[in-house]
């Protein structure tokens, strides 16, 4: 009886984190002159990503999992973006806060050609539902996210990535 409450509790969560299309809910994350230097990442190596590497180009951050249905139906889209956005000042980064051999074990089942990343602390950033979009500018500063699916290809979308790239904010 035990295993069958973990087991509904488990998938209560999943189905509560996962988020399809609420483009009202904005994600809120402690602000400072610079928010991106609160996200700590690990390469798949378990390396520590220092973002400071990223200054001066635009950083697209897609927390994602590999249990979450929206966040696998918004990859593809991601994978166009980034194939359209290919000679732009943007870095695109998939964090998923699953364990580096969960997530190098998805990369390996999959083509696409991102950059994964482990995401070490998603709860002090606010996340609260997957997919979760961040985008910071230039200077680091965020100033676009968003939980839910998005088919980041369409046009405006592509648009209000580059109006990021191209803004002196």
């Amino acid at each position: 009886m035990v295993l069958i409450h973990k087991i509904s509790v488990a998938l209560l969560f999943g189905l509560l984190s996962c988020n399809e299309g609420n483009k009202d809910k904005v994600v809120s994350i402690i602000e400072k002159d610079r928010p991106i230097d609160k996200i700590r990442l690990k390469d798949l190596d378990g390396t520590p990503i220092n973002l400071e590497k990223y200054q001066g180009k635009t950083v697209f951050v897609n927390f994602w999992a590999t249990w979450c249905k929206p966040c696998l139906k918004e990859m593809p889209s991601i994978e166009k973006a980034q194939h359209i956005l290919q000679n732009e000042n943007v870095v695109f980064l998939l964090a998923s806060a699953e364990t580096i051999e969960e997530i190098d074990a998805f990369r390996k089942l999959h083509s696409y050609p991102f950059n994964y990343v482990q995401i070490q602390n998603s709860e002090e950033l606010g996340i609260e539902g997957l997919p979760t979009t961040f985008i910071f500018n230039k200077e680091g500063k965020l100033v676009f996210s968003e939980s839910g699916y998005r088919k980041w290809d369409e046009k405006s979308n592509i648009d209000t990535i580059l109006k990021i790239i191209n803004t002196n904010e």
